[in-house]
C-alpha cells in the first residue's frame, strides 16, 4: 500500500501547487474571460489599486498609456472592453514597456490582448502601452483583476472611460443616469416657437439669417426674453439628437457655460453642462433650470427653459454680461452623444442677450477658413485653368503681340500663374494660423494641399531656370513643366472636393458636390473642344499645302478664322469659369 499512498500524497501537493504555479508565470488564459483568478476565495469588494490612462479621448491607431498602481501586490491582468459591456470581448492590443514585470496574452484568439505578471515578485506599479483598433466608434473601459497573495485579490477594478475623439456618452458616471440628472419636472410644448417677437422682445440668433422655426424645418433657432430676474430660453431646430449652445468669452470652444437637450427614447433631457477644453461637455444637474418644456414633431427639436441672470455659488456665467454664443447641433446613438457633425454657429461679437432685443445672424466657419477656401478657389478654378488654356492653346493667336518685351501669351500666362502660385501659399498658410498647428481630422486634405503648395512653388522655380528654346534641354523641361503642372491642377481638384466636405468650411451638400463636378466638366470640355479645333486647322492647313494652292489670302483667311473661334471660346469659358467662382465664394460667405 506504500504506492498508492505515495501516489495519494503526491497528487494533493500537486494540487496545492498548482494555484500558486499558475500565479507565478502568469499564464492566466483561462482567466480571460472571467477575468477571476482560480484561488478559490472570494475576490474583495473595495478596490486600493488604481487604473488611469495618459488621455480621456483617442483617434484610430492612437497609442494609449495604461498605468495600473496602488500597494504592493504580486499578480494583474489587463484587458479593455466595451464600456458599456464589461463582459464582451477584448478590444484592441497592448505593447510592452518593461518585459521584466510584464508579458503578452492571446485572449479568445486575439494575439495581445490582454497583459498580465511575469513572476510573483512585488510590484507597486506596472505600464504598457494600448494600441486603439481603426475601426470602433463606442467608449473604451480598462479592467484589471490584482492579486495581492493568493486569497486577497480583486476583479475587474476599472478605469476611467476612454472615449472615440467624437463620442462622448450622455452620463459621465457609472452610476449616473440622465433621469437623475434631472430634478426639475419637464412638459410638453404644444406649439411652435415664433420668430414674430425677434427684435422687439426677443434677443434672437437664427440660421439661415431671417429663418422662423414656426414654418422652416431646417430653422436653427435661438432666443432669450428678459423676464425681471430671469430669462426664458428658447432652442429649436433639426432633430438629429441633440441641440446645444453654450456662452463663451473667446470664439474658441472651452472652458464655457453651456446648455443641452438631447433626444433619447422619444424624451428630450435637458442639461446645463460644461466644456471644458476642446472635450466633450460635462453634463450637470438641471436643478438650476426653471420651467422646462420640449417638443418633438415633423422632425424638429424644441426645447425651453427659465434661469436667473445671477446664480450666486454656481459656476454658471451671469446672463446679464457680454459673451460670444455657440450654437451646435449632431447625433445620438445607443446613449451616446456624437461631435457635432458641422462647425457651430458662432456670433461675430459679443452680446449681453438681456441688454437690448436683436435679431441677429452668426457664422458657422471662421474668417480665416473662409479666405482659405475663396483663395483656393481664385488659385485653382480661375488664375491657373485660364492660364494653362492660354499658354497651351494661344501660342499662335498672339505670335506677334507683345507685352512689356514679351510675346503677350507669355506674360499674361506667367501673371496667372503667378497670381496662382501667390492666392495657393496664402490660403496654405491660413489654416495653421487658425489650428495654430497641424489638424488631426481633416483627413487626407491637409497632406494633399501640402503636396499642392510643394508644387506651386516648384513651378515658377523651374520657369526661372528655362533654357532657350533651341537649348537640347528644353524638350526636358517641357515636359517637366508640363508634368509638374498637371500633377498640381489634378491634386488641387482633389484637394478641393476633400476639403469642401470639411466641417470647417461647411459648404452647402450636396449642391457643393454637384456644383465642383460641373466645373470640371466644364474645364475638361473646353479643353477638349480647343484641341479638337486645334487639329482640325491643322488638317485644313495641310490640305491646303497638299494641293499646292498656295494663295496666301486663303492661308490666312483659314487661320484668322481659327484664331476668331478660340477668342471666342476662350472669352465663353471665362464667364462660366467666373460663374461658378462666383456660385462658391458666394456660399462661401453665406456660412
Amino acid at each position: 500500500m506504500v504506492v498508492p499512498e505515495f501516489t495519494l500524497g503526491i497528487w494533493v501537493l500537486l494540487q496545492l501547487i498548482s494555484p500558486v504555479a499558475n500565479y507565478a508565470n502568469g499564464k492566466v488564459m483561462e482567466a480571460c474571460h472571467t477575468m477571476v483568478p482560480g484561488h478559490g476565495a472570494t475576490p474583495q469588494s473595495d478596490p486600493i489599486h488604481k487604473v488611469k490612462v495618459n488621455q480621456t479621448s483617442f483617434l484610430p491607431g492612437d497609442t494609449i498609456t495604461v498605468t495600473l498602481s496602488g500597494p504592493q501586490f504580486k499578480g494583474f491582468l489587463i484587458e479593455a472592453r466595451k464600456a458599456k459591456n464589461s463582459k464582451s470581448d477584448v478590444i484592441g492590443s497592448f505593447t510592452l514597456i518593461d518585459k521584466e514585470v510584464s508579458q503578452l496574452l492571446t485572449c479568445a484568439g486575439k494575439e495581445d490582448s490582454a497583459v498580465s505578471h511575469t513572476s510573483p515578485s512585488k510590484k507597486s506599479q506596472v505600464q504598457v502601452y494600448w494600441n486603439a483598433p481603426s475601426n470602433i466608434d463606442y467608449a473604451v473601459q480598462f479592467l484589471a483583476t490584482v492579486v495581492e497573495k493568493d486569497k486577497v485579490y480583486w476583479v475587474r477594478i476599472p478605469s476611467p472611460l476612454l472615449f472615440p475623439s467624437n463620442v462622448h456618452p450622455f452620463t459621465m458616471l457609472q452610476t449616473t443616469t440622465v433621469s437623475s440628472l434631472t430634478s426639475n419636472p419637464i412638459i410638453n410644448l404644444k406649439k411652435l416657437f415664433s420668430a414674430v417677437d425677434c427684435g422687439k422682445k426677443k434677443f434672437c440668433i437664427r440660421n439661415p439669417v431671417n429663418c422662423d422655426p414656426e414654418n422652416e424645418r431646417h430653422c436653427f433657432f435661438l432666443s432669450f426674453e428678459r423676464e425681471n430676474h430671469s430669462v426664458l430660453i428658447e432652442m429649436s431646430g433639426p432633430n438629429d439628437g441633440y441641440l446645444s449652445f453654450a456662452l463663451s468669452h473667446d470664439q474658441w470652444m472651452g472652458d464655457d457655460d453651456g446648455y443641452i437637450c438631447i433626444h433619447e427614447d422619444e424624451t428630450v433631457h435637458i442639461h446645463p453642462s460644461y466644456v471644458i477644453g476642446r472635450s466633450h461637455p460635462v453634463l450637470d444637474s438641471s436643478a438650476t433650470l426653471e420651467a422646462m418644456a420640449w417638443r418633438l414633431a415633423d422632425g424638429v427639436i424644441q426645447c425651453s427653459f427659465r434661469r436667473n441672470i445671477s446664480l450666486p455659488g454656481s459656476k454658471r456665467f451671469d446672463l446679464d454680461q457680454k459673451y460670444y454664443i455657440f450654437l451646435a447641433n449632431g447625433v445620438t446613438s445607443e446613449g451616446q452623444i456624437y461631435k457635432h457633425s458641422q462647425q457651430p454657429l458662432v456670433t461675430s461679437e459679443k452680446h449681453d442677450v438681456t441688454e437690448h432685443p436683436k435679431n441677429i445672424g452668426g457664422s458657422r466657419s471662421s474668417l480665416l477658413l473662409k479666405l482659405h477656401g475663396a483663395f483656393m478657389f481664385v488659385a485653382w478654378m480661375t488664375t491657373g485653368s485660364i492660364g494653362v488654356l492660354v499658354a497651351r492653346f494661344f501660342k499662335p493667336v498672339w505670335p506677334k503681340a507683345f507685352l512689356f518685351g514679351e510675346a503677350a501669351w507669355f506674360q499674361i500666362h506667367r501673371f496667372l500663374m503667378l497670381c496662382t502660385s501667390g492666392f495657393t501659399t496664402l490660403g496654405f498658410v491660413l489654416p495653421f494660423i487658425y489650428r495654430k498647428g497641424w489638424s488631426q481630422e481633416a483627413g487626407y486634405h491637409p497632406y494633399i494641399g501640402c503636396i499642392v503648395m510643394t508644387l506651386a512653388v516648384l513651378q515658377p522655380l523651374l520657369a526661372v531656370f528655362r533654357p532657350p528654346s533651341h537649348d537640347p534641354r528644353r524638350q526636358i523641361f517641357n515636359w517637366s513643366h508640363w508634368g509638374t503642372g498637371t500633377a498640381a491642377r489634378i491634386l488641387a481638384v482633389v484637394a478641393i472636393f476633400l476639403g469642401m466636405d470639411l466641417p470647417g468650411l461647411n459648404l452647402p451638400s450636396p449642391a457643393k458636390t454637384y456644383a465642383m463636378i460641373g466645373f470640371v466638366a466644364w474645364h475638361v470640355g473646353a479643353e477638349i473642344l480647343f484641341e479638337i479645333h486645334a487639329y482640325r486647322l491643322t488638317r485644313k492647313v495641310e490640305i491646303l499645302e497638299d494641293d499646292r494652292i498656295q494663295i496666301l489670302q486663303s492661308f490666312t483667311t483659314a487661320e484668322a478664322e481659327g484664331h476668331a473661334f478660340k477668342k471666342v471660346i476662350l472669352v465663353i469659358y471665362s464667364c462660366g469659369n467666373i460663374a461658378f467662382l462666383f456660385t462658391f465664394l458666394s456660399a462661401i460667405a453665406q456660412q
